[in-house]
């Protein structure tokens, strides 16, 4: 798929360019996963689209409903030199393949003395918003994030899933790349051709003096709306999109919340032991005696994804209640 560098993207489109110019670029790039052909539409939402008949089924080749195999095989071929891109279709999914990627894709690695290298990115979309309920939308990010040898990344716009994309495919580790299901189809600058984006490098989507505002993934547009709306009752919010979780800029954060003195970190999974903690547990331990007010966290409620939509709203971080935490650093 060829974009002009003029026209807005969506993140389908975007993921599919950066699949598209890997393949073309390296003959050891190939796409796995289940309805990922052409026959199949290219997928739920149509990321391959037009790959498997530009490349072949032997390079995109649609797979058995089989996450283990899907995970095995991929490991398998990036053992031999290939560099497998794996789709898994929904993040509670990886679950049925933990063992394959926590114990081997992850290890491998490590337990050869580093003779072995498992350049796996795995493909999976998740998020509340389409009402599907506590079985396929759950944000699981923590979990892998928590697991030494695993790269972890979540883009929040089509440039960025692009780029970091194309890092994640050459990259000699295993990279978790996940996509938001409710956001595929918001339209964002084209990314300029060929540009990797560095893992673990976080970006800075606008200055502020007063407080620090860490997100990723879908959340971060709703972290700058509110900001926007702060921006009007003279609040200075510095909005920091991790674009990597694992391993996350602490260099980038620590930075500005030394400078604001105050942290709110942001994300929709689930609250309790997430990411949120860990980078919040990181700011109090090098900037404690710096700090204005308490770190606040906010976070989904602890429950499984609701299926109804009514709750399904109030379940994901609102921006009601991320204004309210940094209104209450502000006290």
């Amino acid at each position: 798929m060829t974009t002009s560098a003029a026209r807005p993207i969506n993140t389908i489109q975007a993921v599919n360019q950066a699949l598209d110019e890997a393949l073309a670029l390296d003959a050891s790039v190939i796409l796995l996963g289940e309805d990922i052909g052409d026959e199949e539409e290219g997928g739920v939402v149509g990321v391959t689209r037009g790959l498997s008949g530009k490349y072949g089924r032997s390079r995109v080749r649609t797979t058995p409903i089989s996450e283990q195999a899907i995970i095995g095989a991929a490991i398998g071929a990036a053992i031999a030199g290939m560099r497998p891109v794996a789709e898994i279709m929904l993040m509670n999914f990886t679950t049925v393949a933990m063992d394959m990627i926590v114990n081997h894709a992850a290890k491998l690695r490590f337990m050869s003395g580093g003779q072995t290298q498992v350049p796996l990115t795995i493909r999976t979309m998740t998020g509340a918003g389409f009402g599907t309920g506590g079985q396929h939308a759950d944000y699981l990010e923590a979990w892998f994030a928590h697991t030494a040898g695993i790269k972890v990344v979540a883009p929040s716009c089509p440039a960025d899933a692009y780029g970091l994309m194309l890092s994640c495919i050459f990259d000699d580790d295993p990279c978790l790349f996940i996509e938001n299901m409710p956001t595929y189809w918001n339209p964002g600058p084209a990314p300029a051709a060929g540009v990797r984006i560095p893992l673990g490098e976080a970006k800075v989507l606008r200055a502020g003096a007063d407080v620090t505002v860490v997100s990723y993934s879908r959340i971060v547009a709703d972290c700058a709306a509110v900001a926007d709306k702060l921006a009007k009752d003279g609040v200075g919010v510095e909005l920091i999109d991790l674009r990597t979780i694992a391993p996350f800029d602490a260099e980038t954060v620590l930075a500005s919340v030394g400078r604001t003195r105050r942290a709110v970190i942001v994300h929709e999974a689930v609250r309790p032991f997430g990411v949120g903690a860990e980078i919040a547990a990181r700011i109090n331990e090098e900037l404690f005696g710096r700090l204005r007010a308490p770190v606040q966290r906010v976070g989904a409620h602890f429950s499984p994804v609701p299926f109804a939509r009514a709750l399904e709203a109030e379940f994901v971080p609102t921006q009601a209640r991320i204004e309210a935490a940094i209104r209450q650093t502000l006290r």
